[in-house]
């Protein structure tokens, strides 16, 4: 009964970071210089995110998170920057229920603060104020995910 936190005596479940990396990164100012002069309103920013996880090995994982943030001056392109920011993660241990979580919530959450500065960074170089972004629910993006992909299943189930 002292070992009851372990399931069938399988170790504790750990995740480690074995590399970070800059997959990608793109960052344009069209309107360069005039799009650095002072301005009578905040440009409209919009930001996309998206997560994939793929296989190295049995317990090692490259999670990939992309961050596309584009700033408009109504139908005028201010900047667009673009970061594919991952991360090579030894997950082990975990049952297999967790393993999607884990690659989709737990790996992107520890890769943000990084590709968080990055963005900021580039923001910044190009001649506007950093773009600090704000924090992102990866649970309710994994959670659409699934409700995504079960309603795919669930049409292509449907009999024609």
């Amino acid at each position: 009964m002292a070992d009851d936190n372990n399931t069938n005596g399988a170790a504790n479940p750990t995740l480690s970071i074995l590399a970070q990396y800059t997959k990608d990164l793109s960052f344009e100012n069209p309107g360069a210089p005039r799009s650095l002069q002072a301005r009578d309103k905040a440009p409209t920013i919009n930001i996309n995110v998206n997560v994939n996880a793929n296989p190295l090995s049995d317990t090692d994982f490259d999670v990939v998170l992309s961050l596309n943030a584009e700033a408009k001056d109504g139908d005028k392109t201010v900047f667009h920057a673009e970061l594919t920011y991952g991360g090579v993660f030894r997950v082990a241990g975990f049952p297999q229920e967790h393993m999607l979580p884990v690659l989709f919530i737990e790996c992107p959450r520890m890769l943000f603060p990084f590709a968080r500065q990055i963005i900021a960074d580039v923001t910044r170089n190009g001649g506007f104020p950093p773009l600090m972004i704000d924090p992102i629910d990866f649970t309710q993006m994994f959670a659409q995910r699934v409700a995504e992909e079960q309603a795919r299943a669930k049409v292509q189930a449907v009999p024609n």
